[in-house]
């Protein structure tokens, strides 16, 4: 912890310069970050369960699996912070868990006796229609924290979603060669590089790749940069979104 203090007052080095560092193979900082944001893990961790969430309990260890999970796929080019990305990370690997611990929790209900078991199979069913609510309210969360997350990035970019709204495709067909222009560019790694690090779209070498004109190209700009982030990053309830577009 001290050393890390120590270090970025004689160096400055930020989180994100530091976790680069890790990503060189240094452990022992990886060690050092890892113990210093404890408390940030328990926090997200908490936020997701809804109760303090102790270093001893499974969910903790989830999120310590989750944020060295976020060190390690990190990028700069994300347009984010390590720890706005490593909160995404925590929050969708925790709920992953609880799905997952609720789908193994088989439990019979004997229906020949008496009325002791009707009252616990009542139980039950308050029970799962509670956790069902639950899951619900999660998702939402989830969504809300992928969007606000997406909104910060497309600012890097001198785009919001108004801009969205205002250059969407109109026509189905429009938005599906939108969608397939932006997954042709994010599969080729120079173009990719090229977006994520010039925040403009290379139309150029875009429009040999693609079945349409380059005046479409120009015209669907914005949208095809917003939709090559989205692939391009950790969003699962916009990438359905796409895949529903395009299966449509």
């Amino acid at each position: 912890m001290l050393s890390l203090l120590f270090m970025a007052k004689k160096k400055k080095r930020t989180l994100e310069e530091t976790v680069l560092q890790i990503q060189q193979g240094d452990q022992y900082l990886l060690d050092e970050i890892i113990d210093a944001y404890k408390p940030f893990i328990a926090k997200t961790v908490s936020s997701v369960c809804r109760r303090y969430i102790y270093e001893t309990d499974d969910e903790f260890s989830i999120g310590l699996i989750a944020f060295n999970e976020a060190i390690e796929k990190y990028s700069p080019e994300r347009g984010s912070s390590l720890l706005s990305f490593s909160e995404v990370i925590i929050k969708r690997r925790v709920i992953d868990y609880i799905r997952k611990q609720t789908k193994n929790q088989h439990i019979s209900i004997d229906l020949t006796n008496s009325a002791q078991d009707e009252e616990t199979a009542g139980t039950i069913i308050v029970n799962e229609l509670s956790l069902d609510d639950y899951h619900k309210k999660n998702d939402e969360q989830l969504r809300k924290d992928e969007i606000i997350h997406f909104q910060n990035l497309l600012t890097t970019f001198d785009l919001s979603f108004s801009d969205l709204v205002e250059n969407s495709p109109k026509h189905v067909d429009a938005r599906r060669n939108a969608i397939l222009a932006a997954k042709l560019l994010v599969a080729d790694k120079e173009l990719k590089d090229f977006l994520l690090e010039k925040k403009r779209l290379p139309i150029k070498q875009l429009e040999t790749m693609v079945n349409v004109s380059r005046k479409t190209i120009e015209r669907n700009r914005k949208y095809i940069i917003a939709i090559a982030l989205i692939l391009s990053s950790d969003y699962v309830y916009m990438k359905d979104y796409i895949k529903g577009v395009l299966e449509t």
